[in-house]
């Protein structure tokens, strides 16, 4: 491996939050910085600039007027700054025959990527965390309109940038083939499959008495928190009081509660909000439960495996590839509460069937998903990428 070159994971987001990509490029920083490999993770705010904040500020004033408005504001804004971050970093980092790498992660920061290239041998590589497509990611949150036209140019930057790559990471199958579908040029790239990794969460207080449901994620309509909420009130109709603990913030706690209200269930839901690290909690619940319409590939499920928590989530995206049904936990269905009961039940009341569940998987975390394993792969491939000097054409 190549480890005198240096790498810049870029992204739009804040270098800490409660997302799974935000887990995914903190673990690899931290990974790679243990092995000895110069790594540094580059946000909008790690340019020094007053101007950052305010106009970042802005967004709050804009966002309640107009969703599409908002949404162009805040991916104009973030690439911009970032790619005045990249710049300082490169000057500070590269040296002589040393290229940094920089290893995006999303369409916009591959584009500032790209854009800020300085040497032909500088690889831009990118991992597809999305779903789909950032637009569609956007529609579902109700923030733009499906169709209109900052989601046809949303998309347009995507098929546009994509094939530039010198390089390309999935961490999924499911949507290695949504994008090549999508945009058949980006076929030609050097690719790869890898899973998304992690290391084996710390619990937070192993002796607590445990709580029986966990979900961790965002609160949003993607996400179908509702839904646990419906199966849990099923569960109560057939004499189970199960608890449920959603771990998350989002634009749907409001709803969610007034649901839990409705449905008789409030003092069986626990809401602890935004926890920066959640998946601590893991170990204190018995059985995670996942109700996403879709999913690339959650880094949660893969939290739960690693400790030892059977699953019940949707056959969905990526999720197939993370679990086999009737091993590690059972893909059950998402629009029929009472049908999905039985499985939860089945799986919390039959103790021979839950320790054989656990006990899979945690062998399935280690044999699939743990950080040294897979990062070494992206490593291997990092090295393999051979840069095109005709990428380096300014956008």
């Amino acid at each position: 491996m190549n480890s005198s070159q240096p790498i810049l994971i870029a992204t739009l987001m804040r270098e800490q939050g409660e997302t799974g990509v935000q887990t995914y490029f903190n673990m690899l920083r931290d990974y790679l910085v243990q092995i000895g490999r110069k790594t540094a993770i580059i946000t909008p705010f790690s340019y020094f600039s007053w101007l950052v904040i305010p106009v970042f500020a802005l967004r709050k004033l804009i966002d309640p007027l107009n969703g599409e408005w908002s949404v162009g504001w805040y991916r104009y804004w973030h690439y911009f700054f970032l790619k005045q971050a990249l710049k300082q970093s490169l000057q500070k980092v590269a040296k002589p025959g040393i290229h940094p790498l920089i290893y995006a992660q999303c369409p916009l920061s591959a584009k500032a990527a790209l854009e800020v290239r300085q040497h032909p041998q500088q690889k831009v590589v990118m991992v597809v965390h999305f779903n789909v497509s950032q637009a569609e990611e956007w529609a579902e949150k109700g923030k733009i309109q499906v169709k209109g036209n900052l989601y046809r140019t949303i998309q347009e930057l995507e098929e546009k940038i994509l094939p530039q790559l010198d390089g390309i990471v999935y961490v999924s199958q499911f949507m290695q083939h949504q994008v090549e579908t999508r945009i058949p040029a980006s076929k030609a790239l050097n690719k790869t499959c890898l899973p998304c990794f992690i290391a084996k969460p710390t619990p937070l207080n192993p002796l607590e008495k445990k709580r029986d449901l966990i979900n961790i994620g965002t609160l949003e309509p993607r996400k179908n928190q509702a839904y646990l909420l419906e199966v849990l009130a099923a569960a109560k109709k057939q004499g189970f009081h199960y608890s449920l603990s959603l771990v998350g913030d989002g634009s749907d706690r409001s709803k969610l509660e007034q649901l839990a209200d409705t449905l008789g269930i409030t003092e069986q839901v626990k809401f602890w909000g935004f926890q920066p690290q959640a998946s601590q909690l893991l170990a204190s619940h018995r059985l995670y439960v996942h109700s996403a319409k879709i999913d690339n590939l959650p880094i949660s499920l893969l939290e739960a495996l690693a400790s030892g928590l059977p699953l019940l989530a949707g056959a969905v995206g990526g999720i197939p590839e993370i679990f086999n049904s009737g091993v590690e936990g059972y893909f059950w269905t998402l629009d029929n509460p009472e049908f999905a009961v039985k499985q939860l039940i089945e799986i919390l009341e039959n103790k021979s069937l839950y320790q054989a569940l656990s006990q899979a998987a945690e062998s399935r975390f280690h044999g699939c998903f743990e950080t040294s394993k897979i990062v070494n792969k992206l490593l291997l491939f990092f090295d393999q990428i051979s840069p095109s000097q005709s990428k380096l054409q300014l956008l």
